[in-house]
């Protein structure tokens, strides 16, 4: 099949995709990884412009990190993980991608069983492509049968690593972080590696995610985050133990291959973190707007993330539609980001939403839904 002729099929079945301008500026946005609302926080701004321009720090790292200058803010931006990581090892990463492509392909091989979750993200996916490693998905959440696939095949590899999101990009829900643990106690050739990019700065103790909430640090090998969500910044990092972090400095292709952040974002990042830790207040606000909007969707779940579930890709794409048009931007998520019959919207809230733009959603949600 050429190009054009895959292109024309993806119109023909609603799966196409083009990049969105800025239609509807006025539209309440429904769709920004934006859960704090840091993004327009006029005091983050300013206190970051003023510490970039006091230091006058570079506009780029110009190398990669293994050969890059200017490594302070880096360094200070590690530094700072660590310590809110109970002394844990820290690195940062380009992006989720770069983070997850890297690290799985680099701690993973062909002496490697990985067992993921059905439902977790292709960054992931990506990176157990890479590694060449044997992947074993278990249904999502299902632990039973995590379990069983360990038992079964586990024995036949040098070591096994577990993969999981703590709070899922497409449906919300979240992992039981504690019966992961468990699991992995059973099995001293099992790692566990989690995910916790949807709820770094939203979830756990000072927003540090689920993995600090359950108390088990200390269980899971790698945690892995993101800046680029609820920091309204850029990039990603993990948490491990300095011998993995070592072995990713020298083996992770994503950060060995890649220029390295510059500064000032690496600076940005760390006053956001710290202007994170504080804002509980932001926090409940978000658990707020959860609740009313599960209240509007009747979606079942009480999450900063809420799918509602359509099953068709045009209809879905059209429903999205008459919703901005009404004033309220919810993006289609179509295949192959979901699985054929679950296209959907994706509903992801921001904590800066206010009660008349609920108000305005739920007004067009009833409407649609009583034309459909």
């Amino acid at each position: 099949m050429t190009y054009s002729e895959t292109l024309q099929s993806l119109k023909e079945s609603g799966n196409f995709r083009s990049i969105p301008t800025d239609v509807h500026p006025e539209a309440a946005d429904f769709s920004s990884n934006d859960y704090l609302g840091l993004a327009e926080n006029e005091q983050l701004r300013r206190a970051s412009m003023e510490y970039a321009m006091e230091r006058r720090l570079p506009l780029s790292a110009s190398a990669s990190r293994l050969l890059a200058s200017h490594q302070k803010e880096l360094a200070l931006l590690e530094n700072t993980l660590s310590g809110l990581y109970e002394g844990r090892a820290a690195l940062v990463f380009n992006s989720g991608y770069h983070a997850n492509t890297g690290i799985i392909s680099a701690l993973a091989d062909k002496r490697t069983l990985v067992v993921a979750d059905r439902l977790v993200h292709a960054s992931i996916i990506d990176g157990i492509a890479l590694s060449r490693a044997e992947m074993a998905r278990f249904p999502h959440n299902d632990l039973r049968r995590a379990a069983e696939i360990i038992e079964r095949r586990g024995p036949g590899f040098e070591r096994v690593l577990i993969v999981v999101e703590s709070v899922y990009s497409m449906d919300g829900d979240s992992a039981d972080i504690r019966a992961l643990t468990s699991l992995k106690s059973l099995h001293p050739e099992v790692l566990l590696y989690v995910d916790e990019a949807h709820a770094f700065g939203v979830c756990g103790p000072q927003g540090l995610g689920l993995t600090a909430e359950a108390g088990c640090l200390d269980d899971v090998d790698v945690v892995v985050g993101t800046f680029g969500k609820a920091l309204a910044s850029v990039g990603a990092f993990a948490v491990t133990s300095p011998t993995v972090r070592d072995f990713l400095v020298n083996k992770a292709r994503s950060l060995i291959f890649s220029t390295a952040l510059p500064p000032v974002n690496a600076a940005f990042s760390r006053l956001a973190i710290e202007h994170m830790l504080g804002r509980d207040d932001l926090r409940l606000r978000l658990r707020q707007l959860s609740r009313r909007l599960a209240q509007i969707t009747g979606s079942g779940i009480v999450s900063h993330i809420q799918p509602y579930i359509v099953g068709d890709a045009a209809r879905t794409v059209a429903l999205s539609r008459t919703l901005l048009e009404g004033g309220a931007k919810v993006l289609p998520i179509r295949t192959p980001t979901v699985p054929p019959g679950t296209e959907r919207l994706r509903f992801s809230l921001s904590a800066s939403l206010a009660d008349a733009d609920m108000d305005r959603l739920e007004q067009i949600f009833k409407t649609c839904r009583h034309d459909s």
